[in-house]
């Protein structure tokens, strides 16, 4: 819903937006690319005109230096700025012309010095380095073909797919034209240059056979490729088996998610909740990328990228499919007629992403609590009452209680704002006018210890947040490098290293360098029953070695994937942030916790646009109030929102009998249910329409589903 106008109160924003002046990392950083980019086009550009300047006049050793000058560039633009392989390209300058005239210019300069005698052996090599080229072309042709035997039109995971002939991919050099372009070709390059030092026509000669050999071996490697011994199996054939193993599986209920690389978290922190419901789980994705950035799971994973494919689920036994977010290609599998589908989100907040109206395209919307029903029913986007179902945050059973104030000696504080949006509301964030002095006023008090942990795309649509959280993260420096204390034992770092090796052995998967999709397939198509749950216990010790390996007094920066967000929680002791799902979620430990106010509104207005602020400290963009609120934090009898929290607890997650879980594999079950029913119903009405035919002549493909 909009936010309600107010007036700001004077005096009580303290704006910290950076100058045009003040330099910051974030700030430096494209300005570094830019100059090392144009750094490396205007020495190529003047490598290869030295060279066309050694070759004309000659000159040996300029047309040497410059030779190997435009090798080096080239090896740094392919081991750190790969980006301007695209730019490249898009000049009509990719490695095979820049490659074509290195040579050719190498071949004038030898002609120039030459006697005309030498012409006749000079031509020759000229023909062999043509012919190497042309093999160049062909083996790039090759590696396509064999690219596209290789690309099924279904990936999978944890599922067995050893009847589709799957093997390891062709060494990544063969599959790279520019490294492969410049390695084979090296040998002819350096004949050359050898040839124009010593005036020796068989160095040259020497050094072009090599690179030949070199890309006729490449060549015979891929050719063997495509016989059809050695082919994985064809499109139908894959689509056959895909069928097979949906009839033997029968899965009834699948998390379905399509999105970006950095958006694998909203389907991963439903992976445990879908793995405990009864009846046999799955997962569709869309993105073939996707499938390896998908969490350690024991539950099969297919991924389906065109359609036409995507829509042989409506002949399957699957019943129910939990979309946690809106893409593009919902649409399409909300087509399939045969499926029930319930929305269920990534996070709950009382932002207005929460109650998009693209929900009302799904046939439940499942949420926490009561309020989220509140939510959609004022936000009148087209989502009925009777299909907002409460289940719960059955990922939250991992947040742990509240256990009493702080009883060592320093108090543990997460600040976690969420990032600034895409609307460019103020109040979206605390980072820009807050966070510094919310960082400064929490350092300033000897017993806190401080947790920073920023949303991931902080900095990505407004500049400001980005400069403000490089400057957030050098206070944070700057109290650690004035604080001392004792320091972890060399026994704890070690126990923490042991832990790292032991959950990276589970769930960094092993693949060689340069492994394709279908390598990966093959190597992820065994299942490993109980994977899961050792990823869980290893991620358990982990975490307790992590927070052991770190001095007590020591604030802390966490960006990295580990510790989660919730692992935060539990260490911390107070929470302060911004309206988002993260303080929905924390309210599952009944801790206190405190939200920024940097919407221009007055408190009495903040808190009634906002409900999940209704039992948290409101702090204004000075940080006034911090050190009231840490004293509510150590001093529970001066803490006068604790029954205000879990008030909101219950009205924003639920009851906590029966369990999130139980309630989120009920409503499960109940929507399995009902598409059974209408299923049931679809098969009476067209044998009502077609009398004297056998139910599985009027839906063949249709299988009997599992209750």
């Amino acid at each position: 819903m909009p936010l309600p106008s107010a007036r700001r109160r004077p005096g009580r924003r303290t704006s910290i937006a950076p100058t045009s002046s003040e330099p910051t990392t974030r700030r430096r950083l494209p300005h570094r690319q830019t100059v090392a980019k144009l750094l490396v086009i205007a020495t190529l550009a003047a490598a290869f005109a030295a060279q066309a300047l050694a070759a004309l006049r000659p000159d040996i050793a300029l047309l040497v230096t410059a030779t190997v000058v435009s090798l080096a560039v080239e090896g740094v633009v392919y081991r750190w700025q790969r980006g301007m392989l695209t730019l490249f390209a898009k000049s009509h300058a990719d490695v095979t012309v820049r490659h074509v005239l290195r040579d050719l210019l190498i071949v004038a300069g030898l002609l120039r010095l030459g006697e005309q005698d030498r012409e006749t052996e000079y031509a020759v090599l000229l023909v062999g380095l043509l012919f190497f080229y042309g093999l160049h072309c062909a083996v790039q042709a090759v590696s396509v073909l064999v690219r596209r035997t290789r690309t099924l039109p279904v990936v999978t995971r944890n599922i067995d797919a050893s009847a589709l002939r799957l093997t390891p991919a062709p060494h990544r050099l063969l599959r790279r034209p520019g490294e492969r372009l410049l390695l084979f070709g090296l040998p002819a390059t350096a004949g050359l240059l050898v040839t124009a030092v010593t005036d020796a026509a068989y160095q040259a000669a020497i050094g072009v056979s090599l690179s030949l050999v070199l890309t006729l071996a490449g060549l015979a490697a891929l050719l063997v490729r495509l016989l059809p011994s050695r082919r994985p199996a064809g499109e139908q054939e894959v689509l056959d088996w895909f069928d097979a193993w949906l009839a033997e599986y029968r899965p009834t209920v699948g998390l379905y998610f399509s999105g970006g690389a950095s958006s694998a978290y909203q389907a991963n922190m439903w992976l445990d909740p879908i793995a405990k419901l009864d009846g046999r789980p799955v997962i569709v994705l869309r993105e073939r990328f996707m499938v390896d950035k998908i969490a350690a799971t024991d539950i099969p994973i297919v991924c389906l990228p065109k359609v036409a494919t995507l829509m042989r689920l409506e002949h399957s036994t699957l019943q129910v499919l939990i979309h946690p977010s809106n893409s593009g290609k919902t649409s399409q599998v909300l087509r399939i007629p045969t499926i029930r589908h319930t929305f269920v989100n990534h996070g709950e907040s009382d932002k207005l992403s929460s109650c998009n109206p693209y929900a009302k395209a799904y046939d439940e919307v499942w949420v926490a609590g009561p309020a989220a029903r509140e939510r959609y029913a004022l936000a009148d986007v087209g989502v009925e009452d009777k299909d907002v179902v409460e289940t719960g945050r059955p990922q939250l059973d991992a947040v742990r209680p509240y256990a009493g104030p702080p009883t060592g000696a320093y108090t543990t504080v997460l600040y976690a704002p969420t990032w600034e949006g895409w609307d460019g509301n103020p109040g979206n964030t605390s980072v820009i006018e807050a966070g510094e002095n919310l960082v400064r006023a929490l350092v300033a008090d000897p017993g806190v210890r401080l947790l920073y942990k920023p949303h991931p795309l902080t900095g990505s649509v407004d500049p400001r947040a980005g400069a403000a959280d490089q400057r957030i993260r050098e206070l944070i420096r700057a109290a650690n490098r004035g604080r001392t204390g004792p320091r972890p034992s060399a026994d704890a770092e070690l126990e923490l290293a042991r832990r790292t090796e032991e959950l990276d052995r589970l769930t960094v998967s092993a693949f060689r360098r340069g492994a394709d999709q279908l390598e990966r397939m093959l190597i992820q198509s065994t299942p490993e029953p109980g994977r899961a749950d050792a990823v869980t216990r290893a991620t358990a010790a982990w975490e307790e070695a992590y927070w052991a390996s770190l001095p007590e007094w020591e604030h802390q920066i966490v960006t990295a994937a580990r510790p989660a967000l919730y692992a935060c929680f539990n260490r911390a002791d107070l929470l302060i942030s911004d309206v988002s799902s993260v303080i929905s979620d924390f309210l599952a430990s009944g801790k206190p916790y405190a939200v920024a106010n940097t919407s221009g509104l007055d408190e009495d207005a903040f808190r009634a646009a906002f409900p999940t602020v209704a039992a948290a400290t409101v702090l204004t963009p000075d940080a006034a109030g911090v050190p009231a609120l840490l004293e509510t934090v150590r001093r529970p009898e001066l803490d006068e929102l604790a029954e205000e929290r879990a008030a909101l607890k219950l009205r924003l997650l639920g009851p906590a009998e029966p369990s999130s879980q139980e309630r989120f594999n009920a409503a499960v079950q109940a929507l399995c249910a009902q598409a059974r029913e209408h299923r049931a119903r679809m098969a009476a009405r067209l044998a009502a329409d077609l009398p004297g035919q056998r139910r599985e002549e009027v839906m063949p493909q249709q299988p009997s589903l599992p209750a």
